[in-house]
């Protein structure tokens, strides 16, 4: 339980060893995917496209994490999602982040503006945002590089509880 919230809302992380695997290339199309007026669809493909070697910038300090709670979800990050979160860079205002408040793991939009105290602020009107003051433990775990979610419930081989 989030104790800033009113809702259960956890954040599991997944093993780091399963992103330093051989990559595993899947096809990628020649051409892009029109989201507005269909075209004519090609029947081959350009090459071979691995996640690891064309999202991952940093192996070495990125780590995979599954989302569980809806505070996020105007950010397109919705319950059950798989966020990819690098280590290696610096938060910067209006990043979201993984964050360790307290002993608790929570992700959260980071508000740092010059001339105001730093806070947490979650994309769910139904949560409020969240201080953070010099008296409390706070860490930030990552800053999040992509995020997926399955459009197909056959797709997902796991489901937050």
């Amino acid at each position: 339980m989030n104790k800033h919230s009113s809702s259960p809302e956890e954040t599991h992380v997944l093993s780091i060893a399963s992103l330093h695997r051989a990559p595993r290339p899947i096809p990628e199309a020649l051409e892009a995917v029109h989201a507005g007026f269909p075209s004519v669809a090609q029947d081959y493909f350009f090459s071979d496209f691995s996640f690891d070697e064309n999202i991952i910038t940093h192996p070495a300090t990125t780590y995979a994490v599954r989302v569980a709670g809806d505070s996020m979800q105007g950010a397109g990050i919705f319950n059950g999602d798989l966020l990819l979160v690098d280590r290696a860079l610096d938060a910067e205002d209006s990043d979201i982040v993984i964050a360790a408040l307290d002993g608790e793991l929570t992700v959260k939009r980071l508000i740092a503006q010059p001339g105001v105290p730093p806070y947490l602020h979650p994309e769910n009107p139904r949560y409020p945002n969240i201080a953070i003051s010099d008296l409390q433990d706070f860490l930030i775990w990552g800053v999040v590089i992509g995020n997926y979610h399955f459009l197909s419930r056959k797709d997902s081989s796991w489901q937050p509880a």
